[in-house]
C-alpha cells in the first residue's frame, strides 16, 4: 500500500524498532526494491520511497541538485521518527546518502550504509570527449542565432537529443536540469565523510557506474568493504537476488 508524505509516495514493510530506507536509482521507482524490502522487514521497517519527481512522488518546481534532494529525504527520515537509521541506495539513490553525510548534524544516527552500483564519482573526460563537447557547445550556438531559430525551430531540442542519454532525453525539463546538476557534481570529497559501516555491492560490467568507482569509494570511505557480482551490470542486484540478499543479511542482521 502506498503512503504519502509532502508529495513524497513511499511504501512501508514491517514493524522492526530500527529503520532501514531504500532509496532507488534514477529513472526507477520504489516497486524495484520491493522484493529485497520484504525479504529485510524480518528485523527492520523498510521503507522505500519515490525520489522527488519519479513513480508516484511529485516532480520538484524547480530543478533539484542533490542537496537539495537529500534534504527532503532527510525531513522524510525525520517525518517517520525513528533514531537510528540504516541506508541502502542505488546509481543516484547512493549519491543522495553519500551526499547526507556531509549536510551537518543529522538528527537521527546512521548505523548502517549499504552502496550498489552506486553513482557520485564523476568520470575524467577523455581529449574525445573534451572536443566532443567543444563541438556540441559551438552547434548549439550556432543553432541558437535568429535566422536558424526562424527556420529550424526544433534544431536545438533535436541537437540535445542526438546528444543526450535515454535517460536524459526522456525527462522532463525540470528533470533533466536536476540530472545535470548531479552528474556535474563530484562526491569524492564527501566519502571520508561517511562514519558508519559500509557495504559496496558492485557488478564488474557496470558501464554506468565502473568498478573503479566502487574501489574509489572503498579505498576513501573509512570502514568500507566491496563485494562484486561477476559478470554483474549496473543492476546487479536484480541479475543475482538471491546472492545480493545474503550479502545483505551478513551485513544488516549481524550484530555490530
Amino acid at each position: 500500500m502506498t503512503e504519502f508524505y509532502d508529495k513524497i509516495a513511499y511504501s512501508k514493510y514491517g514493524n522492526g524498532e530500527k529503520l532501514l530506507l531504500i532509496l532507488h536509482g534514477w529513472g526507477c521507482n520504489k516497486e524495484l526494491f520491493s522484493s529485497v524490502a520484504e525479504h529485510l522487514s524480518s528485523a527492520y521497517t523498510v521503507v522505500v520511497p519515490d525520489l522527488p519527481g519519479f513513480g508516484e512522488s511529485a516532480e520538484p518546481s524547480q530543478p533539484y541538485s542533490v542537496e537539495d534532494c537529500t534534504r527532503r529525504i532527510i525531513d522524510f527520515i525525520k517525518y517517520l521518527g525513528f533514531k537510528k537509521v540504516s541506508l541502502m541506495g542505488h546509481s543516484y539513490g547512493g549519491r543522495v546518502i553519500i551526499k547526507m553525510f556531509s549536510i551537518g548534524v543529522l538528527p537521527f544516527e546512521i548505523e548502517r550504509v549499504c552502496l550498489v552500483d552506486a553513482a557520485g564519482i564523476k568520470p575524467k573526460k577523455s581529449l574525445g570527449q573534451h572536443l566532443s563537447l567543444l563541438f556540441y557547445k559551438a552547434g548549439r550556438k550556432v543553432l541558437s542565432l535568429p535566422p536558424f531559430k526562424k527556420l529550424f525551430p526544433d534544431a536545438i531540442d533535436n541537437w540535445r537529443r542526438k546528444r543526450g542519454s535515454a535517460d536524459f532525453n526522456s525527462a522532463s525539463e525540470v528533470m533533466k536540469k536536476t540530472l545535470v546538476l548531479a552528474v556535474n557534481e563530484d562526491l569524492t570529497k564527501c566519502l571520508k565523510n561517511i562514519t558508519a559501516p559500509t557495504l559496496l555491492f558492485w557488478g564488474d560490467k557496470d558501464d554506468a557506474t565502473p568498478l573503479s568507482d566502487a574501489k574509489i569509494m572503498e579505498k576513501h570511505i573509512p570502514d568500507a568493504g566491496l563485494v562484486v557480482l561477476e559478470g554483474g551490470s549496473h543492476y546487479s542486484f536484480l541479475e543475482n537476488t538471491p546472492f545480493f540478499l545474503r550479502v545483505a543479511d551478513s551485513f544488516f542482521l549481524t550484530e555490530n
